[in-house]
């Protein structure tokens, strides 16, 4: 696939009509590596490991009454600490979307889900959708951006780690529960310039 090309794709705050569009965004990965997390007494260390064969992971359908994508797409227009940026590609459907939050006590921009549909992955609309967020950051007066993703994502972590995000935290129990049980949550995190 070749590199973004800001011709084939508007970028635009979400509208109530995307919001089908992006609860039916696949957002699932494959991957050939994870990474590993092992907690010492003095934090945790990370080990980017080989799978084989290949994990692959699709995320179950949000429930209804949960706080889903759908959800905040148009809160985004209510609540001015919110948005969804959507990516739409010349031929009208969407591509990729992300949907963030501001917390004004701690200056902190949430990236709450960023998906990129599999068709349109390798071509920097990721990178352009944090570009978005950041530019809404900077409107909010935000010092840093924060976001979660599973140990078992490395695509993620890897693309995230090329924006100039930073390891800064891990939840072990956040997924316990869920059919993501076992896997852990990695927080990452970067300054606002």
């Amino acid at each position: 696939m070749t590199t973004l090309d800001a011709v084939d794709y508007e970028f635009r705050a979400a509208r109530p009509e995307d919001i089908p569009a992006m609860e039916a965004l696949d957002g699932s990965f494959t991957t050939r590596t994870i990474f590993h997390v092992a907690v010492t007494e003095d934090g945790f260390a990370l080990q980017e490991i080989p799978v084989d064969p290949p994990l692959h992971k699709a995320f179950p359908a949000e429930d209804a009454d949960g706080d889903d994508d759908g959800d905040d797409g148009p809160a985004a227009e209510e609540d001015p600490n919110s948005r969804t940026f959507v990516a739409v590609g010349s031929d009208g459907c969407l591509a990729a979307f992300a949907a963030v939050s501001y917390a004004p006590w701690n200056r902190r921009l949430v990236i709450e889900d960023i998906e990129v549909a599999p068709a349109h992955r390798s071509q920097g609309l990721g990178r352009a959708l944090v570009g978005h967020a950041l530019d809404f950051a900077r409107e909010r007066g935000a010092g840093h951006i924060w976001l979660e993703v599973t140990n078992i994502n490395a695509p993620a972590i890897h693309a995230y780690r090329r924006m100039g995000f930073t390891f800064c935290g891990l939840d072990t129990a956040l997924y316990d529960g869920t059919p993501s049980s076992g896997e852990r949550a990695l927080y990452m995190s970067m300054p606002c310039p």
